[in-house]
């Protein structure tokens, strides 16, 4: 009985360290876990390493449930924008420096045939790393 009252404290606790600092559903997965084995080892005799084994299958399996509930994490969108001003030239098949929502990011055409003279405006089309793909405005006219 007293290893039934250890796993429903932890899993109320985990639960509870869930609600002060959220983990991606991570606490709470243990926690409920550790709810469900204290009322196993209530109901039946099981060996603490059984317990502890049948604590970790469960919250591996509730966390894979818990997951689709997670923010997915995407990196930050960068079409805001889609015009941009060149600051050097870009010549063929190299990169040069555009100034993109007020800052100054290297880029390069996506034609690698076309150079583009200092001071045009561009449009962004992608982004590959940290480089700028453009291309220059006239070819869309």
């Amino acid at each position: 009985m007293n290893l039934a009252i250890f796993w429903i404290l932890l899993g109320v606790a985990l639960c509870v360290m869930e609600l002060m600092i959220p983990t991606a559903f991570l606490e709470s997965a243990l926690g409920v876990s550790a709810v469900v084995v204290g009322l196993l080892v209530m109901a039946l005799p099981i060996a603490f390493s059984w317990q502890v084994a049948l604590w970790m299958v469960l919250s591996l399996m509730m966390f894979w449930a818990l997951r689709r509930f997670s923010p997915r994490r995407q990196p930050p969108a960068l079409m805001d924008a889609t015009e941009a001003k060149t600051i050097t030239s870009i010549p063929p098949g190299s990169s040069g420096r555009v100034m993109y929502e007020g800052n100054s990011w290297p880029a390069c055409c996506s034609d690698r045939e076309v150079a583009i003279a200092t001071n045009q405006t561009v449009i962004v089309i992608g982004r590959e790393g940290n480089t700028l793909i453009v291309m220059p405005e006239s070819a869309l006219l």
